[in-house]
């Protein structure tokens, strides 16, 4: 089952189309956990929310409310687990988070299937990093230099 298969359909304001502050902040940690910085920039610096962001005014509309029930899920999971919120742990900690949720292995209740969320996520951030420039994310072709493709003028 995909995340755009899950039925809720609820907008909830917020920087990102239909996220809360809160959950943006989530997200753009989960997203900078998934393409951290290294001596390329992170997701979130090669315009990941960006596209996103355009991704929830569009194709992923219906998921919008999915994706912030997720993130409210990834925080209480972080809570449970950590004592914080998703966005204060250290990176090694978002990261063993995350590989736990995308193993199933949970501790609080979830809307819906853990893993299929990260897994969902996981996809439309290399969208983002991966993808066509012109579509919002892959600021400045980073990811297409990063692996060498060059797109002919």
């Amino acid at each position: 089952m995909r995340l755009y298969q899950l039925a809720i359909l609820v907008t909830m304001p917020g920087p990102i189309r239909s996220v809360t502050p809160q959950q943006t902040a989530t997200l753009r940690a989960v997203v900078d956990t998934i393409v951290p910085a290294d001596e390329y920039p992170s997701g979130t610096e090669a315009g990941v929310l960006d596209y996103l962001d355009g991704q929830f005014g569009g194709d992923l509309a219906g998921s919008r409310a999915c994706y912030g029930a997720g993130l409210d899920a990834v925080d209480a999971e972080a809570g449970e687990t950590y004592g914080t919120r998703f966005d204060l742990l250290d990176p090694v900690q978002r990261e063993a988070l995350l590989r736990a949720l995308e193993s199933g292995d949970t501790r609080t209740p979830w809307p819906f299937d853990a893993a299929v969320f990260v897994s969902t996520v996981v996809g439309h951030v290399m969208e983002g990093f991966y993808g066509d420039p012109g579509n919002g994310g892959n600021r400045d072709a980073v990811s297409w230099r990063m692996i060498g493709f060059e797109v002919g003028e």
